[in-house]
C-alpha cells in the first residue's frame, strides 16, 4: 500500500490541514473492513478506482466525489479490489470558507460533491481524474481552493471562531462551552448557533470529539500508557466516562479498540509527507 501526505500552501494552511492519498490493490477474493471514527475534521474525497462500500448510504453514497462532515459516531466501509483515492482534510473551520453553506447542513453526513458545487464539482472531479500523480492533483486542488477562498464570505466569523478553536486546541477539549462563549463575548445560545454553522457539530459534541482524539494521540505517543492514566490526562471524570465515549465513537471499549487498532489521531497528529 502507498500512503502519501502533503501540507497545503501557506495561504491555505489556516483552512486546510493536509492532502493525502492511498493507492492499494487487494486480491480479488479479499475484503477489508475499515472502521471510520469521528476525527473533528471535514473531508473532501475523490475515488479513482474501486469505491469502498457501506451499508449506510447516508454515510457513504455511491458517488466518487464526496464531502464528509463532522461525524457523531462510527461507521464501517468495505474495501475491495483496487483502491485509489485523493483527499483533502480541512481544518475544523475550513470547509465553510470554501463551500459557503452552513457546516451543520452536512453534519454526520457524506454528500455527493455535485450537490454542493453543481457543475464546478463535476469539473473539479474531471480535472483530478486527468492527473496521475499526487503532486499534480494537489496543484489542481490548490488552484481550485484559492479561487473559492477569494470568492468567499467577507469575514467567515473568522476572528471569533479561530480564537475559539485556539482555546479548544490548547486545552485539548478540556474547557466548558460557557467559557468559550464568554471568551468571544457571545451569549451561549448565539455562540452555539454560530459555532454549529461554522464547524458543523455543536460545541459540546465537538469538545467530546477533540477529547477522544486527544486520548488517541496520547496512546499514539505512549503505547504502554495505562487506561486510568489516559482517562486522567484527557480530562475524563473517571475511566467509565472514557469507556462510554469510546463505545459511542468507536463501537468498542478502549481495551478492545487498542487491541485491534493502531492508535492514531487525525486531529492532533501532523503528517509531513
Amino acid at each position: 500500500m502507498s500512503f502519501l501526505t502533503a501540507l497545503p500552501s501557506p495561504l491555505l494552511s489556516p483552512f486546510v490541514k493536509q492532502y493525502w492519498a492511498i493507492e492499494d490493490c487487494l486480491p480479488s477474493d479479499e475484503r477489508h473492513i475499515q472502521r471510520i471514527v469521528p476525527n473533528g475534521l471535514t473531508e473532501l474525497t475523490f475515488y479513482f478506482g474501486n469505491k469502498p462500500g457501506s451499508l449506510d448510504e447516508k454515510r457513504h453514497p455511491a458517488d466518487y466525489a464526496l464531502l464528509s462532515g463532522h461525524l457523531r459516531n462510527f461507521y464501517d466501509i468495505e474495501v475491495t479490489g483496487k483502491l485509489s483515492m485523493f483527499s483533502v482534510s480541512f481544518q475544523p473551520f475550513g470547509a465553510c470558507c470554501f463551500f459557503h453553506i452552513p457546516a451543520s447542513e452536512f453534519y454526520n453526513l457524506t454528500v455527493p460533491l455535485y450537490l454542493v458545487l453543481k457543475t464546478q464539482g463535476t469539473e473539479l472531479e474531471s480535472r483530478l481524474n486527468e492527473k496521475n500523480s499526487f503532486n499534480e492533483r494537489i496543484q489542481v486542488m490548490e488552484t481550485f481552493l484559492l479561487n473559492r477562498l477569494k470568492a468567499g464570505r467577507k469575514d467567515w466569523e473568522t476572528n471569533r471562531i479561530f480564537h475559539t478553536l485556539s482555546l479548544i486546541n490548547s486545552t485539548k477539549g478540556m474547557i466548558t462551552v460557557e467559557a468559550l462563549a464568554s471568551a468571544v463575548c457571545l451569549g451561549r445560545k448565539q455562540f452555539e448557533r454560530t459555532f454549529g454553522s461554522c464547524i458543523g457539530a455543536s460545541p459540546k459534541q465537538f469538545l467530546r470529539t477533540v477529547r477522544f482524539q486527544h486520548s488517541l494521540y496520547q496512546k499514539q505517543k505512549d503505547k504502554e500508557l495505562m487506561l486510568t492514566e489516559l482517562a486522567y490526562r484527557c480530562g475524563y471524570f473517571d475511566q467509565s466516562h472514557m469507556i462510554a465515549d469510546y463505545k459511542i465513537f468507536s463501537g468498542k471499549t478502549p481495551s478492545q479498540y487498542f487491541a485491534g487498532c493502531e492508535p492514531y489521531s487525525d486531529y492532533f497528529a501532523v503528517n509531513l509527507g
